[in-house]
Parts: structure tokens; sequence; C-alpha cells
């Protein structure tokens, strides 16, 4: 009996987790799906079609491009100061004291990160006086807290430290054999690294680009508090329409996120497949 209770417990641990995640996961989920094409009258895809407006085509096309961007710039951003980081003659502490920072930076968003950028560049921030005082007007020059390329900027503050710490793993993965061989061969650093070292840490970068692409792509929050939902976002448009600021309709909201459902799942199937060839090279 004692034998059958021990082999039974890791089991209920495991079908908790399952009850857990068909509850709060896999419901929700399918809810939605079926909200998106059941109207008043029965089945219809009237709610789908209407993603194809010029507003909702809108808001799929900025949250695109605003999430590819801020990914590409966490994934430059972070990987670079990785490497720096993980040099021989980085001092010990430094890596420590950023890794501890960057651990508390990439879940500092919504409020208080678009609080804190607008105290700092918005229109009246701090650093725009004191960059006005020098006679540089970066809003006079066309930059914009308020817009796409502002919020790019914003991401960046959790997009960055959230590679640092996807990315350190992977880099500590370059064995320095690969690099003494090259380099015994005759091979210059950037031959090294066009060579071995970006060939060997692809897959791991394409699994941060993606993993950065649906951390941006899912924000609501920060982008909301930062531009009151003037830019046409599926998040923020998510809520205009189940809040009643434009009108509301619960079915065309759940249309809206059905689509998010779909680019995600696009999002960690890629992330899956990048993932499961990069660990080949961590064995």
């Amino acid at each position: 009996m004692p034998a059958l209770l021990a082999r039974a417990v890791p089991w209920l641990f495991v079908a908790a987790f399952l009850a857990f995640v068909a509850a709060f996961m896999l419901a929700p989920m399918v809810t939605v799906l079926v909200q998106a094409v059941w109207g008043d009258h029965g089945p219809t895809l009237a709610y789908v079609r209407q993603l194809g407006e010029y507003r909702y085509a809108t808001a799929f096309a900025n949250s695109l491009i605003l999430s590819a961007a801020a990914a590409a710039v966490g994934v430059v951003g972070g990987g670079l100061l990785a490497y720096a980081l993980l040099r021989p003659g980085a001092p010990g502490w430094l890596r420590s004291a950023m890794t501890s920072f960057s651990a508390v930076a990439a879940n500092f968003a919504g409020v208080p990160l678009a609080f804190a950028f607008i105290s700092t560049l918005g229109t009246l921030g701090l650093l725009t006086a004191q960059l006005k005082r020098l006679g540089i007007d970066i809003y006079g020059l066309g930059f914009s807290l308020y817009s796409l390329g502002g919020l790019t900027l914003t991401y960046a503050y959790f997009q960055v430290p959230l590679m640092l710490i996807i990315i350190t793993p992977a880099l500590r993965g370059l064995r320095a054999e690969w690099r003494d061989a090259a380099e015994n061969l005759g091979a210059t650093v950037w031959q090294y690294w066009w060579r071995v070292g970006l060939p060997v840490l692809w897959p791991s970068l394409l699994a941060a680009f993606v993993l950065l692409f649906g951390n941006a792509f899912s924000a609501y929050a920060t982008p909301y508090a930062l531009t009151a939902g003037n830019i046409q976002l599926v998040p923020t448009e998510i809520s205009n329409v189940l809040s009643g600021n434009v009108m509301e309709s619960p079915q065309l909201g759940a249309a809206l996120a059905a689509g998010m459902i779909v680019v995600m799942t696009a999002v960690l199937l890629v992330y899956w497949l990048a993932a499961r060839k990069a660990a080949r090279w961590r064995r």
C-alpha cells in the first residue's frame, strides 16, 4: 500500500497541473474561439470578416511592426551586452550585478514603466527639458514618445534585459576549443563568428527573437498608459470594443483575441522548433 501511494503521488500532481492548464488556459481559449464565430442567431463569420476593416487591419499591422522592431532591438542590444559581460576580461561583480538587474527589469512594465518614461522623455520630461536647455529639441527634431518609435524605445527597457537572460546560456555553450581551432587555422575574429559562432547560435537567436516578439505583441498596460489608446494596437482595440469606448461588441473582441491566439500559436511553434535545434549544441 505505501508503495502504491508513493507511485500515485506524482500522478496526482500531474493531474492537478493538467486541470490547472485546462481550467485557466484551454477553457478560456476555446470560449474565445467559439464566441468569435457565434452570434445572436447562431454560427457566423461576420465578426471574423470585420478584422479585415481598415481600423483592425491597421491594429494588427501596427502590433506586428512594433513587436518585430522591439524584438530586433532586444536581440541586438541584449545579445551584445551579454557577449560583453561574458568576455574573459569582464569583472565578475559587474556580470552578477547586471544579471540581477536584468531579472528585475525584465519584469518591470505596465503603468509604472510608462510613467517613468513620460517623466523622463515626455513632452515636459526631465531629460527632454535638460536637452532643450542645451539647444536640442528632440520633439522639434521629430522624436515622439507617443509614437511607434517611442513605444519601441520603451519596450527596449524590458526586452534587452530579457534577451540578456535568455541568450547567456547559449553564449556559455560556445566552446573555447572551437575558437582556438579557428584561430589555429588562420581565421580572423569575423570569420570565426560568421563561419562558426553565428551558425551555432542562430537557433537560439531565432528562439529569443520569437519569444521577445510574443512578449511585445501581447503587452497591453504599457502602450495603453503611454498613448491612451491613440495608437491602434490589437490589445488596446480589444479593450475598446469590450469597454464600449468605440462600440460594445463581445463577439468582435473575441474575434480580435482569436487573431492574437493565431499569431501567438505560430510564435510558440517557431520558438519550439528553434529551441529544439538549439538544444543540440548544449548537450
